[in-house]
Formats: C-alpha cells, sequence, structure tokens
C-alpha cells in the first residue's frame, strides 16, 4: 500500500513511537491506524488480537503471520491449558482470559480481530469487534442463528471494516472454474445440486452416544478444572453445570471438539462443512435466500443434539444466473447421491481421496460436474470432456487459492475498507450461513411437538396410546426470507433468532 507521509507535523514521526513506547511500558504496540491518516505503520504490520486460539484458532493464526504481514500482538482463550501451546508459540503476545476485558484494554493496540471460539459466541465477539471499528474474520459459521447472520451481514460496511468468514473454499481455483464452465453454457441449465459430507466425526444423536438411545446431557455434574472458565465458555447459551466426563457412565467430553453436536453451543454437521460445500452451488448458480425447506433425519436427534444423519432439501427461486427455480441436496452421515453413470467404472464414488470430507454434483441438461470439499479438483463428467472444452478464464484467482484466503484478509486489512475486496465478505457470507441455517431449522424442527391444545383431546395411535405430533416432518416449510419467518410452522421459528442468557448481546446493531 502506499502512502504519503506527511511533513512538518508538530509530533514527528519518530517522537510519537518514542512516546508511545513510554506509555505502552514493557509491551509495544504501533497499530497502522494510530498514526492517523498518512503516515504508514512500522513495518506496514496488521496488528490482529485472536479470540478462541486453542483449536482451529491456532491454525488460523499460523497462516495470517505466515503471509509475512500480520503479527499475533493479543491472544484470547478461556481454557488456559488447551491454549498453552499457542501462548508459547508467541511468547510477545499479550494474554487474555475474557475477551471483553481484551477489547476494553487494549483496543488502541489492535487492527484487526480474528475469531474461532465455538459457534454460540461468533455474532457477539464479532459484532463487538466491527463496532470498535476492528477489521473481522470469524471462522465458519459466521453465526448460530439467522437473526445473527442478518445483523453482522451489513455491519462491514456501516463500520467501514474489512471482513472474512473462514471458508477458504470461497478462495479456490475449483469454484471460480466451475462457475466459468457454468456461465460458458458447457452444463446447460441446472435444476439439482447434490451436496454430501461424511460428518459428524464427533458424538451427536445416536452416533457416539453415550447412551443406548442417542447422546444426553448428564444429570450428574463435576467440577470444571481450575485452567477453563467455564461459565464464560457458555456465553451466550442457558448456563448449565459442568457435566460428569467419560470416565464415568453416561459421562460426556464437550471440551474442545464435542461440543459441535450439542445445539445450543454448535450448528451440527451444516456448522462444520456447510460453508465449504454449499457455498459451491450457491456461488456457480448465484443463489439467494431460500423459499422453503424439507428434511428427514436420522437416529438420536431431539432438542439437544443434532440426528446421526439427514437430508435436506433446500429449494432457492430463480436467480440471475438461473433459468428457473433450483433445488440443493444436502445430505451428510455417510448418505450420498446416486452415483453419476459417467463416472469411470472403477472410480469409486464419494469417498476419499477424490470426495475427501465431501463433495458437490451439479446436474445439467448438458451435462454434469462435480467436486470435493472447498471445489477442490473440479471437472466436468465424463471426465473426456475435460480435453475438449477450451473456457477463457473469467474470475480473478486468489493468490495461493485455498490456503491463499487468509493472506487475502491480511492484504484486504491492509490496504484499507473499500480499496480491495475479500472472497467472503459478510454480506456474501451471512447468505450462505442463512441457508446454512435454514437446513438447521429443518432439522431442529423434527423434533418440535405441536404445541398442546387444552381444548382437545390428545392424539392416540390405533393402540389407544397417547403420542405427540411433530408438525414440521414431512412437510415443506415455506419461508418468508424479507420477514425471517416459516410461514406454514410457526413452531419452528424459535430457532430463527434464540433468546441470549445476560448480560450477553449483540453490539452495534
Amino acid at each position: 500500500m502506499k502512502e504519503t507521509e506527511k511533513k512538518g507535523n508538530a509530533t514527528s514521526r519518530r517522537n510519537f513511537v518514542k512516546q508511545s513506547a513510554v506509555a505502552a511500558a514493557a509491551f509495544t504496540i504501533v497499530p497502522r491506524f494510530v498514526l492517523g491518516k498518512g503516515f504508514r505503520a512500522p513495518s506496514d504490520t496488521l496488528y490482529i488480537a485472536s479470540v478462541g486460539i486453542g483449536g482451529k484458532g491456532n491454525s488460523d493464526i499460523k497462516a495470517f503471520v505466515a503471509s509475512g504481514k500480520a503479527k499475533s500482538a493479543f491472544l484470547c482463550d478461556v481454557d488456559q491449558d488447551y491454549a498453552s501451546k499457542v501462548f508459547n508459540m508467541y511468547p510477545d503476545a499479550k494474554r487474555y482470559v475474557d475477551w471483553r476485558e481484551m477489547f476494553d484494554k487494549e483496543h488502541k493496540n489492535f487492527d484487526a480481530v480474528h475469531i474461532a471460539t465455538p459457534d454460540h459466541t461468533h455474532a457477539v465477539v464479532g459484532s463487538a469487534a466491527m463496532q470498535l471499528g476492528k477489521h473481522t474474520w470469524i471462522q465458519k459459521p459466521m453465526a448460530h442463528d439467522v437473526y445473527e447472520a442478518r445483523m453482522l451481514a451489513n455491519m462491514g460496511k456501516k463500520y467501514k471494516v474489512q471482513t472474512q468468514m473462514g471458508n477458504q473454499g470461497s478462495s479456490s481455483d475449483g469454484v471460480r472454474q466451475m462457475s466459468e464452465w457454468y456461465d460458458a453454457g458447457i452444463i446447460g441449465d441446472v435444476t439439482d445440486v447434490y451436496c454430501f459430507t461424511d460428518r459428524p466425526v464427533w458424538p451427536q444423536g445416536d452416533h457416539q452416544a453415550n447412551t443406548p438411545n442417542g447422546l444426553k446431557w448428564p444429570k450428574e455434574t463435576a467440577t470444571p478444572p481450575s485452567t477453563l472458565n467455564w461459565d464464560l465458555w457458555q456465553g451466550t447459551a442457558p448456563g448449565k453445570a459442568y457435566p460428569i466426563g467419560q470416565d464415568q457412565p453416561g459421562g460426556i467430553k464437550v471440551l474442545p471438539f464435542n461440543w459441535r453436536g450439542w445445539w445450543d453451543y454448535g450448528t451440527g454437521v451444516l456448522g462444520d462443512m456447510g460453508a465449504h460445500i454449499l457455498h459451491g452451488p450457491m456461488t456457480v448458480l448465484g443463489l439467494q435466500y431460500v423459499s422453503s425447506v424439507q428434511t428427514s433425519v436420522g437416529g438420536g436427534g431431539s432438542l439437544e443434539t443434532g440426528p446421526s444423519n439427514s437430508y435436506t432439501i433446500l429449494h432457492f427461486p430463480k436467480s440471475p444466473k438461473t433459468n428457473g427455480p433450483v433445488k440443493v441436496h444436502w445430505m451428510d452421515g455417510g448418505i450420498l447421491p446416486p452415483r453419476p453413470e459417467e463416472l469411470d467404472p472403477s472410480e469409486l464414488w464419494g469417498t476419499r481421496p477424490m470426495y475427501s470430507d465431501g463433495g458437490m454434483l451439479f446436474v445439467g441438461t448438458k451435462g454434469k460436474m462435480v467436486a470435493g470439499c472447498y471445489a477442490a479438483r473440479a471437472r466436468l463428467l465424463p471426465v473426456s470432456r475435460m480435453d475438449e472444452v477450451n473456457v477463457p478464464e473469467k474470475y480473478a484467482r486468489v493468490k495461493g487459492g485455498t490456503e491463499g484466503h487468509y493472506a487475502q484478509w491480511v492484504e484486504a486489512c491492509l490496504a484499507g475498507y473499500g480499496n480491495m475486496e475479500t472472497s467472503s465478505p459478510f454480506e456474501k457470507a451471512a447468505l450462505l450461513t442463512e441457508a446454512m441455517l435454514m437446513c438447521n431449522l429443518a432439522i431442529r424442527g423434527a423434533n418440535v411437538p405441536k404445541a398442546a391444545d387444552p381444548a382437545a383431546p390428545a392424539a392416540a395411535d390405533n393402540f389407544g396410546r397417547s403420542r405427540l405430533v411433530y408438525p414440521a416432518r414431512y412437510v415443506n416449510l415455506n419461508y418468508d426470507a424479507a420477514n425471517m419467518k416459516v410461514t406454514n410452522v410457526p413452531e419452528v421459528n424459535q430457532f430463527v433468532k434464540r433468546e441470549y442468557r445476560a448480560p450477553w448481546k449483540l453490539s452495534g446493531i
């Protein structure tokens, strides 16, 4: 980035840095914005504060630093033991347990915020960061529920900060190649896309369950480790006592990874893999808001936890890039779409290495195209067509492709708001996130019973046994996107916007 250094200022750059050093004592950081408009920051470096560093946050930080233009300046995690390895990797970074304290004390000393906490705290941390005018990175999914995604969608523009969701596939060559094939009419009109993954690989439903009938939260409690702030980790979620561990009958292990299967904290399989796989069809076909959704779910799902597998169909209206409505079929837990007849007979379908972690299949009127997770290894079917088709490059590639997703955000932050585009800014990421969360709304809604009518007798089966009625099962849930509500089964609208535990709230909306 080229800037012109001002001359004749009453306070010289050298004196400013010296004064800042005295004020900061042993810990010195001079972020880019502190020097003011027209001044270049030391080394033109982006100073990042990271919230949630023990898991995915660790690899994120490594990738930011590897760009050569970012410094991990502040590290925050509620689990000091799990985060210790990262603390040791960046000994100069100042450490915090509570991100609110870090923001309050240090907001003048960093340029950007990186968030890799569990899903239920993404939006509260992210909105607070943007309100402070900080460039913001949020790991996928950017939000836990639809309302949060809508609120975050335009905050980057409102506060003039660069944003990026951590779905690396949005920077891949594959999604750009498929967009070029589709735009050129190579596969014709597309009405159906199949997306699939082998997840979950954590306890969920009756997969790796802690009871014979599925995953249950233990009634017995335990004392949290002294290195973990359990209340702060729960954040916006309903407060619960720390559960007994797997060393006891019926116990569970929530941290550091298995929170994904619990609806209070995670967003299930969609939250883990949806952004990496649904991004392909939404980008290639220009899909916007869902119009309706229907699902069937596998074993063990409940109001507490996701099922072991599911098959959900998202209905999208005609987009500027399609000739009519489109159905996107989401399949998880090992469910696969029919094997394309164009595949070589010797090729395995839907498994590694071609489809590591999942994939996508576009069915067009003139042909098909397929790719793995992140839109990797994109190809036409049959593969022989690859030798026949020569479509000119239309969409600029991201330097480094999928792995370049991190450096792209760093560069965009250094360039400043409005001077460079990222692959997954929040206004785009919000559409993708909402589609993922509408899948979840249907999956969760399958276990919501109809509200009881005191004037009506209880429903009964052929043997006279009372039974619950589940109105969201076996129907299309019609979605009014403008008003963020399902119109024909109101019982599921509770998942559009959840209630936060006090004192948590979104900031700056």
